[in-house]
């Protein structure tokens, strides 16, 4: 099994003035087990198909992550930030399943 350690991006909202918010990333290191490696390509109406990794990472959680699992964004991995799409909590871990390429807009 691989070993981990990177950064998780977080966004949460951040009210300014009635009615409107702005987002506000956070970002923290975390260690951690590559529990599964698979990628896939993304046929699509494009030139280029969509890279689709199916990698799944086992982190040691810390109390910060239990209680923002919901606000997960992205995830750096060799170097890319990959989208976070699913998040299963098994304690002490949380177990991220990484999608495509994020893309701050």
């Amino acid at each position: 099994m691989a070993k981990f350690y990177g950064k998780i991006g977080y966004e949460s909202f951040e009210k300014t003035s009635p009615g409107v918010h702005k987002p506000v990333e956070t970002v923290r290191n975390y260690y951690g087990d590559v529990t599964r490696q698979s990628r896939r390509l993304e046929g699509s109406q494009k030139v280029n198909d969509d890279i689709d990794i199916s990698n799944t990472i086992s982190i040691v959680a810390d109390p910060y992550a239990y209680s923002h699992f919901h606000e997960m964004k992205w995830i750096e991995w060799y170097g890319s930030k990959w989208k976070i799409a699913t998040v299963d909590v098994e304690y002490p871990r949380l177990n991220l399943t990484i999608g495509g390429l994020y893309n701050a807009e």
